[in-house]
């Protein structure tokens, strides 16, 4: 096709699309509802089995959990109203608030948090999120079948909980405060089976009346919820893969709110209409470049170290992702570390060719998976030319979100592109899931990075209660890590949304589970 006849075309299927956009504009829109634009559809609304953000963020507005982050991501109350921790750190209590109600009118009672719970650890239910919950007493046997019960859920009355624990766990309210806390009602669960992730019924201000796959979600407010009623009607999530159709909604003012996609970032923000209208915050997160450690050639670590002097990181953050985030100096995030940051690797191509001359490496080929979205596309052809650069040959393959996640938690790939993003405010959640030998593929250690001593700081660090002394592990641990070089670790990205002009109230959190959806408005 010509050069002018494709432009034509193109610009025939750009009019097209505008047209049938603005036939469903805003005469559609239901008046009070806040608009949304997700990029996937949830897989699941079944807190039990939430893994990812998308939904994890609708979940939040549907339910509660025992305890919630603040604004300062501190622990505070949610159906809990308060709570008290024994002086060994293994045993914590919680007493209820009354009036608590699911969206079908039952009051909650402590039961109903011990048989959630007990739902997460039942190997009936295939929970991926039993972790959170494993460290409570008699979680192992339950999860094995020797026991019928969880010995250390107890219930005291119909609004005390105790919860026993193993060992001391310091983060453990911060787990709490996860998707796969939430309480759900039994009779529900029992009755719906299966169905109960499509049709949830939770506590949060808000439920879902209609989910349209791959089209929209619709949520309406509670007007009986127990905490701070939500300011808007309902909320609309509409489901759109594509970024050019998302950016042409929002400015024809069919979505109210959208993640700034990263092809449109320097136009919104070089617009004096609109750069009042962003909000931005530095984003709880880690960027990296896995590389394979169970399998030749990068079980080798100085061919790892090589790797990380090959690629100037610096040049990618301020070109391609044009600034938006900070330089990683190992895995744990810059706003979460609470000791100096470890050593880093500087840009030196030419130490990182004879590394790899040294070990006999040159002139070798490996495969580097990526999922299809087009930024990371521009990221990997860049990180292959610097490498190449060095005498190593990489080949390229692009695969579908849900095969991607598959195929590296298998481990099939040498080299692979992933972020991180925190569950809940602790250190140790970038470095437990991410590093420790017993969490290899879909646990979250996708390099398969094994290091005993590395394993021994980090479970030291959680079973220890003083401040002071976990972070001494945790910086030893990252350390170690950042010597190891199971990543190249990149940058922790700068989330930036944009709104439109009527939306008040409207803030960006740092983790989705605090959201509850009731601030914003009109």
């Amino acid at each position: 096709m010509s050069g002018v006849l494709k432009s034509a075309a193109q610009l025939l299927v750009t009019c097209n699309l505008l047209l049938n956009l603005i036939s469903c504009s805003s005469d559609n829109r239901l008046e009070g509802y806040i608009y949304y634009r997700l990029s996937t559809n949830p897989t699941t609304l079944d807190p039990a089995l939430i893994v990812d953000v998308t939904g994890g963020s609708i979940a939040a507005k549907l339910f509660n959990g025992l305890v919630r982050l603040g604004d300062d991501l501190g622990i505070q109350s949610d159906i809990a109203r308060d709570w008290s921790v024994s002086s060994d750190g293994l045993t914590y209590t919680f007493r209820l608030k009354r009036g608590v109600y699911f969206s079908n009118k039952r009051g909650v009672k402590a039961y109903d948090l011990k048989y959630s719970f007990q739902k997460i650890l039942d190997p009936e239910s295939k929970s991926p999120n039993t972790w959170v919950l494993e460290k409570i007493l008699g979680a192992d046997d339950f999860m094995r079948g020797r026991a019928g019960d969880v010995k250390g859920i107890k219930v005291i009355d119909d609004y005390t909980l105790e919860i026993h624990l193993k060992r001391p766990f310091s983060p453990f309210l911060s787990l709490l405060t996860m998707t796969a806390a939430y309480v759900v009602p039994f009779e529900e669960v029992e009755r719906l089976g299966p169905d109960f992730s499509s049709h949830p019924i939770g506590t949060g201000p808000f439920v879902l009346k209609e989910w349209l796959p791959n089209r929209e979600l619709r949520l309406e407010k509670r007007e009986d919820y127990f905490d701070s009623p939500a300011r808007v009607k309902g909320i609309i999530y509409r489901i759109i893969p594509e970024d050019l159709t998302a950016v042409t909604e929002y400015e024809l003012g069919n979505i109210h709110i959208i993640t700034i996609p990263a092809s449109e970032y320097s136009r919104y923000k070089k617009d004096p209409t609109r750069q009042n209208l962003i909000s931005s915050l530095k984003g709880i997160n880690t960027y990296y470049l896995g590389l394979n450690c169970s399998r030749p050639p990068f079980n080798n670590p100085q061919l790892r170290r090589a790797i990380n002097h090959a690629i100037d990181r610096e040049k990618i953050l301020n070109t391609i992702c044009e600034g938006r985030g900070r330089l990683a100096a190992g895995p744990v995030p810059d706003n979460m570390r609470k000791w100096n940051s470890p050593p880093h690797y500087e840009y030196n191509p030419e130490k990182a060719r004879e590394m790899i001359k040294r070990e006999g490496q040159e002139g070798i080929t490996i495969s580097f998976y990526i999922t299809a979205d087009q930024e990371v596309i521009d990221i990997a052809e860049v990180i292959q030319s610097y490498i190449k650069a060095v005498g190593i040959d990489v080949r390229i393959k692009q695969l579908e979100w849900s095969a991607y996640k598959e195929a590296i938690n298998r481990g099939e790939s040498h080299m692979f592109y992933l972020s991180w993003w925190a569950d809940y405010p602790d250190p140790e959640n970038f470095l437990f899931p991410l590093f420790h030998s017993s969490n290899f593929g879909a646990g979250g250690n996708r390099a398969r990075y094994s290091n005993p001593a590395v394993d021994s700081l980090i479970e030291k660090g959680q079973h220890t209660l003083y401040g002071e002394e976990r972070n001494l592990l945790y910086k030893k641990a990252e350390e170690l890590i950042v010597e190891d070089a199971p990543w190249v670790f990149l940058w922790h990205r700068t989330d930036f949304t944009i709104r439109q002009p009527w939306i008040k109230n409207y803030k960006i959190y740092p983790i989705y589970s605090m959201d509850k959806g009731t601030e914003v408005s009109f």
